[in-house]
């Protein structure tokens, strides 16, 4: 072996390394959903019981752009994903009421995931286009764009099922805490689309699938 063979076999090594902690976190994780749904059922509580079952099936974000376009996601961006599931589903056991900065994290974890959704398949479907057309206030303006799109749905959502539970008298399975939460939750939002469009270009990297990234 030359002295040119040894640090490719020990980059190789750490990066299995890596990639295999990373993935035990992700299924931790993941773990940590279901063990938060599980609470749900035990205390008899329908508002943990989907908000699991919707972070859950949140998870499966990256593999559902990987079905659509020719695109790979490294293991920590799938670790991400399911991290920023995890802190809303916890946050629904009581962290959201009793944790001032627990909604703050969630808005902007959840940013930086539709953000980056967002980034990877506009740069996916312009993968073809001249590099030199480009524009990055354009790129920033969609994806900034999208990600509060995304936030004022899901402010809207939650006041509109928080709204018919009431006049329905049941416990709604999203609360809204009113105009001023709401708007706070849009900022923090547009923290995470920050973040990706300040970073994203390096950090959210496309590439290819390889033999070590195969199963997850």
């Amino acid at each position: 072996m030359t002295a040119v063979d040894e640090p490719a076999d020990g980059s190789r090594s750490s990066r299995w390394l890596d990639v295999a902690v990373l993935r035990t976190a992700n299924r931790a994780a993941k773990a940590g959903i279901g063990v938060s749904f599980l609470a749900g059922v035990r205390r008899r509580d329908p508002s943990v019981v989907v908000n699991g079952v919707l972070s859950f099936a949140f998870t499966a974000l990256p593999r559902v752009i990987e079905s659509g376009y020719d695109v790979r996601f490294q293991p920590w961006h799938r670790l991400w994903v399911s991290a920023a599931a995890l802190v809303h589903v916890l946050g629904m056991l009581g962290p959201y009421d009793r944790v001032w900065w627990w909604d703050h994290l969630a808005h902007t974890l959840s940013g930086v995931v539709v953000a980056g959704a967002t980034d990877v398949v506009l740069r996916a479907r312009t993968a073809d286009a001249d590099p030199a057309s480009e524009q990055p206030r354009s790129r920033a303006a969609v994806v900034a764009g999208v990600t509060l799109a995304f936030g004022v749905l899901w402010e809207a959502l939650e006041y509109g099922i928080h709204a018919v539970a009431g006049r329905l008298g049941f416990e709604p399975l999203l609360v809204h805490y009113g105009r001023r939460d709401a708007l706070g939750d849009l900022f923090f939002d547009l923290v995470g689309a920050g973040l990706v469009v300040r970073f994203g270009r390096r950090a959210v990297c496309l590439q290819e699938p390889t033999p070590a990234d195969e199963q997850e």
